[in-house]
């Protein structure tokens, strides 16, 4: 054991473990950095490395290195393995190896990936199947459902399979998989059978699924059937599923279900159908072990001839409608065991609630969301009357769940305080929702409260109850202050409060010790009060668009704090205890009043942003040299017009966007390699940096601007150029704005690695490009006098972008 405990190790010491599975990481204390895929100029720069031995591909291998890399997807392992494999390999190797890529993944990367997926269980190993033929994207509580039923331990898996990097879940709780991960999972299952699909047990490709059922060729190894997205509706007869004994998936579009399906789908757990007919043709369907329902975009009736197979179902565990023109809810008193229930964009009106909802006990979550309608339209429904939410609804003590959004619902029955068990309450949009009854306060195991979007004018002083309460969204309400007992949140994380009518805040708001996040983005606040200092975890803070002039001094007690937005606001100063900010990585003052930066700012020793763009200020501190961290300095359209020496100072300066010359004593940082310059009065006196890889520039005279030879991306903006400067070899995009001379012909045919050209805004009536033999990107922006775009010599050109050009 090298490192276990964190006191092993003196004040300061960095350990850095990397590993595919986390779940053997016997630390006590550690954070977790997820790695992200390689952009896509490194990817192709990587891949390169180990295909040609250089950082680029020769010009006649360009198109198809970047294809390849395109299918990779950034992932280093295989633009690694690829690029060994193709090393001095001829042209046709190449083209067939992309061809093989685009049908399955690389046999070299196939097996490497391979191993992690051997190392699971079987029930780690369905799951992950399940998910790469169909649930990427997929909300993870609905399988959940399916797998529970299946007797797996669904918790357990997916964290074990978040854990070997295999699976992901984003921020809306949904199954993410990279596309390789995906794909292998896909050809395990492809490789089940290689000549007979019907013998594989998931069929995700429709056509293949469709050729299956037309020839009666399944069999008792498909569990999972994807049959959407073809090119017309198909009747699916019982004669076509007869074969399938062991269905438990199946998803459907368009179509009807023809025949005698007795004893067909005995072990069918989730149906899916987009498009579901008004009248199922069909005759002894039974469905009694369905677990999952989904409808969508159906024209179904309260007398649907398939909600009684559906309904009658004791474990019957979820129920999703989305778009479904029903007037009233069917009878849910065969389905108790249901546990979630949702009415999703119901148009043109919204159902009627029966009163069987009431019975459903164990149900956990409820979800009613009206699709957006005009008022005028919500008044002439006949069926529901939006401003009433059934009483029933707040009966269901077991519910965790509740959204009620886009209703036009005037209040929140006081029983609402009896549904003990709720954790998430969302009434978005209830536009016309004006207050909360006191009764919330009982809600003592709420954890999220949103009235986005609402009426609302004030919070009841019980709100202060509700000391779980981790996130509440206020944003787009009439609030205009809030109350003292805010300050007993004590669990709260996130105060959310943009373009609501919030004044100030009371002092009690420093009582708010968990909270991460304040919200107060174009707000009527004029100031902070000290107290703000208290909130000891503070790790984001966004004044935008706000009225507020100074910080308090206290500021600098946020010890914690990542990042304080500014930007738009009428902040004119900043106190000296900014300084103290140490652990603070971005700072945007974009667009404020401010016109003289304090000299403690050189105290931000963690800071990685620093927006100072469209300022008054004439000059930048000495101190700004001490920035060790800064990664990105923006002072584009400031008024400042030479950099200080300080700026080379700055060791992991990468990118630097400023107006005006340096100074001439000055030396550039040494990682600098993106560089934008807002005005240029003397373009020839830039001496720019050898590493540069990106140059933006605003001048009238580019002819003598000397560009250094790594450079793979050029951006000029120039009314009316004589000539363009002499263009690396190496450059791979070149952007032209507002440019109104014929200069384009200039271009070298010796520019064979460009690949990307944009012109934008440029007053030019006829363009011809002849030379550039390796373009394959042409985007056209904003050349409203363009009426002639020659382009019959870019042989390479794949994909071609006009907007407002050629009208």
């Amino acid at each position: 054991m090298l490192a276990a405990k964190g006191d092993w190790f003196g004040s300061g010491s960095r350990i850095i473990i990397t590993t595919r599975d986390i779940n053997n990481l016997a630390i006590e204390e550690y954070k977790l950095y997820q790695m992200t895929e390689l952009h896509y100029h490194h990817a192709l720069q990587l891949f390169s490395k180990h295909a040609f031995k250089m950082d680029y591909p020769p010009h006649d291998y360009d198109d198809i290195s970047c294809n390849i890399t395109h299918m990779t997807g950034g992932l280093p392992l295989a633009l690694e393995v690829i690029g060994c494999s193709l090393y001095r390999k001829s042209k046709p190797i190449w083209k067939e190896a992309l061809k093989k890529l685009q049908s399955a993944p690389h046999q070299h990367i196939f097996e490497i990936l391979k191993i992690s997926v051997e190392m699971l269980s079987e029930e780690q190993r369905e799951i992950f199947l399940d998910i790469a033929c169909f649930y990427v994207g997929e909300e993870r509580i609905y399988p959940y459902y399916m797998w529970k039923a299946l007797d797996f331990y669904p918790k357990i898996e997916i964290n074990f399979l978040i854990g070997m990097s295999l699976i992901k879940i984003d921020v809306d709780d949904r199954l993410l998989m990279h596309n390789l991960l995906r794909d292998l999972g896909r050809e395990i299952v492809r490789r089940e059978d290689l000549k007979v699909p019907g013998k594989c047990s998931r069929l995700w490709q429709p056509k293949i699924a469709l050729e299956v059922m037309k020839t009666r060729m399944g069999t008792e190894n498909i569990i999972a059937l994807k049959l959407t997205g073809l090119s017309k509706d198909h009747n699916f007869t019982s004669e076509g599923f007869s074969r399938m004994p062991n269905l438990r998936l199946l998803e459907l579009e368009g179509g009807n279900l023809v025949g005698d399906f007795k004893n067909l789908f005995s072990n069918l757990k989730w149906l899916s159908w987009h498009r579901c007919p008004s009248h199922l043709r069909v005759i002894n369907l039974c469905l009694r072990n369905l677990v999952v329902l989904k409808l969508s975009n159906s024209k179904i009736l309260e007398n649907w001839n398939g909600w009684g197979p559906c309904l009658e179902n004791s474990d019957l565990q979820v129920i999703h409608l989305m778009r479904c023109y029903l007037s009233t809810t069917p009878d849910f008193s065969r389905c108790l065991k249901l546990r979630i229930l949702v009415f999703a964009e119901h148009c043109p009106e919204s159902p009627q609630i029966g009163t069987s909802i009431g019975k459903l006990e164990r149900l956990k979550r409820l979800e009613i969301i009206a699709v957006g309608m005009q008022q005028s339209k919500l008044s002439r429904s006949p069926h529901f009357d939006l401003c009433v939410v059934p009483l029933t609804i707040f009966r269901l003590k077991n519910l965790s769940t509740l959204k009620l959004e886009g209703l036009s619902m005037r209040e929140l029955h006081p029983s609402i305080g009896e549904m003990a068990g709720l954790a998430c309450l969302s009434l978005v949009c209830c536009d016309r929702l004006r207050k909360l009854p006191d009764s919330i306060g009982k809600l003592r195991l709420l954890l999220e409260l949103n009235l986005f979007d609402t009426r609302i004018r004030e919070l009841p002083d019980s709100i202060g109850d509700l000391k779980m309460m981790e996130k509440m969204h206020l944003g787009c309400t009439r609030i205009r202050s809030l109350p003292n007992s805010i300050g007993g949140l004590e669990s709260l994380k996130r105060l959310l409060m943009p373009s609501s009518k919030i004044r100030v805040l009371p002092t009690s708001i420093g009582d708010l010790k968990s909270l991460e996040e304040l919200n107060l983005m174009q707000t009527q606040i004029r100031e902070l009060p000290d107290a703000i200092g208290g909130l000891e975890s503070l790790r984001y803070l966004c004044l935008s668009s706000t009225k507020i002039i100074a910080l308090p001094a206290s500021i600098g007690y946020l010890k914690r704090l990542n990042s304080l937005e500014m930007s738009h606001s009428k902040i004119r100063e900043l106190p000296d205890s900014i300084g103290d900010l140490k652990s603070l990585e971005r700072m945007n003052l974009e667009q404020t009043q401010v016109t003289v930066l304090p000299k403690s700012i050189g105290g931000l020793e963690s800071l990685f942003y620093l927006g100072l763009s469209d300022l008054e200020i004439i000059e930048m501190p000495d101190s700004i040299g001490c920035l060790k961290m800064l990664n990105y300095l923006d002072m584009s359209r400031s008024k400042i017009r030479e950099l200080p020496k300080a700026i080379g100072m700055l060791e992991n300066l990468e990118r630097l966007a400023y107006g005006g010359s340096r100074n001439m004593d000055m030396k550039w940082p040494p990682k600098l390699s993106t560089l934008w310059i807002s005005s240029s009065d003397d373009p020839q006196s830039l001496t720019l940096p050898p590493q540069l890889s990106y140059f933006s520039i605003c001048c009238d005279d580019p002819q003598s601007l000397i560009l250094p030879p790594q450079l793979s991306s050029f951006s000029l903006n120039c009314d009316h150029p004589q000539s363009l400067p002499r263009l690396p070899l190496g450059l791979r995009s070149l952007e032209l704005k507002r440019v109104k001379s014929p200069i384009l012909q200039s271009l070298s045919s010796k520019l064979r690695y460009l690949s990307e050209l944009s012109l934008n805004g440029c007053g030019l009536r006829e363009i011809v490009i002849e030379q550039l033999e390796s373009l394959h990107s042409l985007n056209v922006q904003g050349c409203n006098l363009l009426l002639i775009l020659g382009l019959s010599s870019l042989r390479r050109l794949e994909q071609l972008k006009s907007l407002g050009a050629l009208s």
